[in-house]
């Protein structure tokens, strides 16, 4: 039986053909034109305060990696309490993880960042044009400013066919060896909430009483004659929690994470086709452009309203209070209270099943084309006079509040 995610590695992709190939059609390798991913100015978050970490009008407290990274965390707006702990040797600082060192992810809609204590810290954040930029820096040990580097090697560990090719993030499910390396990997390729859970969880730490009766996470693996065997180890157990900002590994950031990954591995290789083909018919696009368009388009539209999300466990989930109170910092309520981030945790993850990162830079960046037919198909699985076959399982009273909040705090989303 396999595991579930890993590594919040976030992906780049190196490749060396020049076209990438689908089943309708073949698209520019994402380094080549149209997308000329090493000639762009990235836009992405991280990218616009670079330059106030490494020339120091930022200060930090470098008394320790824990004060270090919950400044930078603080710096960032990402919460302390999205942390996650991972022991799989499946990122690029493999040589410092294991059950007794596991690295940390801490998250926000738009940036991702990894810390393995003793080592460095990584960033990936989300370009609304041209998908995952990563970086990587040591952590100063005085005052003067860390030297951040715009990372290639990423590249090298991160780049895959299963990915789509193109600049994404990566979650894995795998079962680690005591001392390190990967005994099973599952759900390759795969990304999102409609991962079953006895497919989820491999290689991290799981704290919160998740509630779930078969999940892959808190144990390491080992081969006998037998075939593989594993061992539970309790969080904690193997290492110190003071190390860290704080003693979780939650459930509830980790459905949260998922969903993101999710969503950013489908809306990001969506982007790239989109831009192929608007510029390889010179702004016109053909029927068959259009057919990909709209597949591309429904996909997205069925990811954003939780279509096939995974049911919760029996009796649900109860997340962290710290880490509910600052998912919903910035929730966009409308004007009866009703927001997208509003959680359900019975029986599934948002009471309003329209993904909150309708609202995220990736989103927003997709090529008008795209964009446009997206939200139409959202329109129209939200009609509550109309059934839409392809999104059934929403009903009249749930799409009603759904486009009342999207009507209210989404400018672009002129009256779906």
């Amino acid at each position: 039986m396999p595991a579930s995610i890993h590594t919040f590695a976030v992906i780049f992709i190196l490749l060396l053909s020049p076209i990438i190939t689908t089943a309708e059609t073949t698209f520019p390798n994402f380094t080549e034109p149209p997308h000329n991913y090493w000639q762009q100015e990235p836009h992405d978050l991280f990218t616009k305060i670079k330059s106030d970490l490494g020339s120091g009008r930022l200060k930090f407290d470098t008394s320790s990696e824990k004060a270090f990274v919950t400044g930078i965390l603080k710096t960032l707006d990402i919460p302390v309490s999205s942390q996650l702990l991972v022991f799989s040797t499946t990122s690029l600082q493999l040589r410092l993880i294991n059950y007794r060192n596991p690295r940390a992810l801490y998250f926000n809609e738009e940036i991702y960042l990894g810390w393995v204590p003793n080592g460095k810290i990584e960033v990936i954040s989300i370009d609304p044009n041209i998908g995952g930029v990563f970086h990587i820096f040591n952590i100063p040990r005085t005052q003067e400013p860390p030297t951040i580097e715009r990372s290639t090697r990423c590249m090298n560990c991160h780049a895959g066919h299963d990915v789509g090719r193109v600049p994404v993030l990566l979650a894995k499910s795998v079962v680690p060896g005591p001392n390190g390396g990967t005994l099973d990997s599952f759900r390759i390729g795969k990304t999102g909430h409609g991962i079953p859970f006895s497919e989820r969880f491999g290689g991290w730490y799981l704290t919160g009483s998740p509630n779930i009766p078969k999940h892959w996470g808190n144990r390491t693996g080992e081969l006998s004659p037998a075939g593989l065997k594993t061992t539970p180890i309790e969080p904690g157990r193997h290492f110190d929690w003071n190390r860290y900002p704080r003693p979780t590994s939650n459930i509830l950031p980790h459905l949260l994470h998922e969903h993101q990954v999710g969503f950013v591995n489908r809306v990001v290789p969506a982007t790239y086709r989109a831009r192929a083909l608007i510029d390889a018919g010179k702004g016109v696009l053909s029927g068959e452009a259009l057919k990909i368009l709209d597949k591309d388009a429904l996909e997205l539209a069925r990811y954003l309203l939780f279509a096939d999300e995974t049911p919760l466990p029996a009796g649900g989930i109860q997340g962290d209070s710290a880490y509910i109170r600052d998912f919903q910092r910035n929730r966009q309520p409308s004007s009866v209270g009703s927001a997208l981030k509003d959680l359900d945790l019975r029986t599934r993850l948002f009471k309003h099943r329209c993904s909150y990162m309708i609202y995220s830079l990736a989103f927003q960046g997709m090529p008008k084309p795209l964009k446009e037919r997206v939200l139409r198909r959202m329109g129209k699985a939200l009609n509550p006079t109309q059934t839409d076959p392809a999104f059934a399982y929403l009903p009249t009273l749930e799409k009603t509040a759904i486009r009342r909040i999207l009507w209210e705090t989404l400018p672009a989303v002129s009256k779906l």
